[in-house]
């Protein structure tokens, strides 16, 4: 299935938050660590908040959270998949924004943490640029393609943004959603099924056989 170019978070804090040394703050070589194994996702987290929440203003909010979360209990983090663990986070932030108990979301992440030349890093990703008649073609594309996703059931829309925009083994998407591996791959065979249904052409084979023994 071709997928839409995810969305990117682009927005970075610099603002004050926990103190070298705090109970709340990683040291230094987690700090470095973090920044090794969990920023390089962090469009992909802000990829599937959008999709969770169909909200641009609300996911950037979850992700800045998220990201605090994640930072301030990578202490506890043994291993595994840094990417799975992360978007479990921004899993949960999303339901409890949207139950309403997130309340105001605030920004503090650690200067130390993410610098201004982390920030710069996060951006420049290299530019191959379509020609113009086909960036409007693949545009054209991707949103119809992000609309029958955002218009899918939840736990459908879950899964196919987490294995086929976000290339997530089926094992990591049963760890971020906390649910069996067979049920992630029911919930990816429907969301498949929901989303050809959507995008490709009605099929008329079975009226095409029955004019022909006419």
């Amino acid at each position: 299935m071709k997928t839409p170019a995810p969305f990117r978070f682009t927005r970075l804090a610099t603002s004050s938050g926990p103190a070298p040394g705090s109970p709340l703050s990683p040291g230094a070589g987690l700090a470095d660590e973090f920044k090794r194994a969990i920023l390089p996702h962090l469009d992909g987290a802000y990829n599937l908040a959008r999709y969770l929440t169909r909200d641009p203003v609300l996911s950037d909010d979850i992700v800045q959270d998220a990201m605090v979360r994640a930072f301030r209990s990578f202490g506890q983090f043994h291993g595994g998949s840094p990417r799975a663990w992360l978007f479990a986070i921004v899993r949960n932030c999303c339901r409890s924004a949207q139950a309403g108990r997130a309340g105001s979301l605030s920004l503090v992440i650690h200067e130390s943490s993410l610098s201004k030349d982390d920030a710069l890093l996060m951006e420049r990703q290299p530019d191959l640029s379509p020609s113009p008649e086909d960036e409007v073609i693949q545009r054209t594309e991707a949103d119809r393609l992000r609309q029958a996703i955002e218009s899918m059931p939840e736990p459908f829309r879950e899964a196919v943004v987490l294995r086929e925009l976000e290339d997530l083994s089926y094992a990591e998407i049963a760890e971020v959603t906390a649910v069996p591996v067979g049920t992630v791959m029911s919930r990816l065979s429907r969301g498949r099924s929901m989303l050809a249904a959507a995008l490709l052409p009605p099929r008329h084979d079975a009226d095409e056989a029955s004019r022909s023994i006419k």
